[in-house]
């Protein structure tokens, strides 16, 4: 049996109700959880919610969200596994099967299409691994990165400045919070799901911006707004 959970607290200290706040013509959440029933992959969409905003959004949709989750999942304390292995026990006990494939669509990655999430599944199982999680380019070359000082001093910034061309750095990449999908039992295990067993699926830019910020937001919008105009 396959999930998909959907995270959506109803809280968010930087930017508020942003879960449900419009964003090119619909509530934020509403673009995950097109994406997660359009893939046609899981036997069931749980979003997981402590917010009765989010849960009436989410009740449009043929998705699980009966429940609000309990207070102590809903603080900034709080972890995303916290709230997937109190989902898994509530659904297995429910269903009274066992979960064998979890997947966290972040309701923060409104750029992320079925088609990324049909990818992912293709490489998870051809290649019988044991997580899949998205990743993009990073922006900029690791090398252009430092800590400053307190009186901003430049000194030292980099350990040597001489030749220094992007084109001679080696590629790296960022988490870009999209897609972690991983075998159930990893979500009880100390090793996490970034294994030897696990793989990555590469995502551009465009669909890889991860609303934290207003700035991210307007981004996002941006984007989206093109796309539904081009009808891409």
């Amino acid at each position: 049996m396959n999930i998909a959970i959907i995270p959506a607290r109803g809280g968010s200290k930087r930017l508020k109700r942003k879960n449900i706040r419009d964003i090119a013509g619909k509530p934020l959440m509403c673009w995950t959880i097109e994406s997660a029933i359009s893939s046609n992959i899981f036997d069931h969409i749980i979003v997981s919610t402590d917010c009765t905003s989010i849960q009436k959004v989410a009740s449009a949709y043929d998705v699980i969200c009966d429940h609000l989750r309990p207070e102590e999942l809903a603080t900034d304390e709080s972890s995303t596994f916290d709230v997937v292995r109190y989902e898994i026990n509530r659904l297995e006990a429910r269903i009274n099967s066992k979960i064998e494939t979890v997947t966290i669509l972040q309701p923060t990655s409104p750029l992320r299409s079925a088609e990324d999430i049909c990818r992912a599944k293709k490489i998870y199982d051809l290649d019988n691994v044991d997580s899949v999680i998205s990743v993009c380019e990073a922006e900029h070359p690791l090398e252009y990165y430092n800590y400053l000082p307190f009186d901003k001093s430049m000194k030292g910034f980099f350990c040597d400045d001489k030749g220094l061309r992007s084109q001679d750095f080696k590629i790296a990449y960022r988490l870009n919070g999209a897609i972690y999908m991983f075998k159930r039992d990893l979500a009880y295990s100390d090793t996490g799901i970034y294994t030897e067993g696990s793989k990555a699926y590469l995502m551009s830019h465009y669909d890889s911006v991860d609303i934290d910020t207003q700035f991210d937001f307007d981004f996002a919008e941006c984007l989206l707004s093109k796309r539904s105009v081009s009808g891409i």
